[in-house]
């Protein structure tokens, strides 16, 4: 994956106007659909510069908050029903500004946690998480997200559960927790940097919970 330094950081594919547009389009589906398809269904969260949907299917986020910095995270909490793959929507929300500050800009610098009940009923051995700028196709060399590919000796991805983590990123960015375990209705928590200096409006954090195979 391509990863340019702050010179290559392109403000020009992130205008405001999109967002407001975005946010509208929304809102219009939230107030054209029937009240119960959406409002049972499909909660949308805001928190920084971004909003976070279970649209997709498979979980229910039950909270977000944070700007994004080190030392104030975005928080995602969730309940997986299933120890089946769930995708994560992630939407910028505020204008692009290289360095700018969090929360009010969409900066390209996510520090995140995401806490995740078990209520699947079986334990997790292992959980990953997939980074896709395009729904379904691997996140690709140019696209500059990753989960912060430049950085070989991360000390802040973090689980409450898992004791080592691995870090693919070709032809996938993928981070693999393992050497843990998560019993069934118990709650693990999953700490890590994203960054995105190529970004788009939409993008997506594919989270995978893994059962014995035995």
């Amino acid at each position: 994956m391509r990863i340019p330094g702050p010179a290559g950081f392109s403000s020009t594919r992130f205008p405001s106007t999109p967002g407001r547009a975005c946010r509208a389009l929304l809102l219009a589906l939230l107030v054209l659909a029937p009240g119960h398809a959406v409002a049972d269904e499909v909660k949308v969260w805001a928190a920084g510069a971004y909003s976070f949907s279970d649209e997709l299917g498979g979980f229910h986020i039950t909270g977000a908050s944070g700007t994004g910095t080190k030392d104030d995270p975005l928080v995602i909490t969730e309940e997986l029903n299933s120890s089946t793959p769930v995708t994560l929507t992630i939407r910028t929300t505020k204008p692009i500004q290289a360095f700018g500050a969090a929360g009010e800009f969409a900066n390209g610098i996510m520090y995140m946690r995401i806490d995740v009940l078990n209520n699947s009923g079986q334990s997790w051995i292992e959980f990953q998480f997939e980074l896709q700028e395009i729904l379904n196709q691997p996140s690709v060399f140019g696209d500059g997200l990753s989960f912060d590919q430049r950085n070989k000796t991360p000390d802040y991805i973090l689980s409450s559960n898992f004791a080592d983590f691995d870090r693919d990123f070709e032809p996938y960015d993928r981070l693999l927790f393992r050497n843990g375990k998560v019993d069934p209705m118990k709650t693990a928590r999953f700490e890590f940097l994203m960054t995105d200096y190529t970004p788009r409006w939409t993008f997506y954090l594919v989270q995978d919970p893994r059962i014995p195979t035995g």
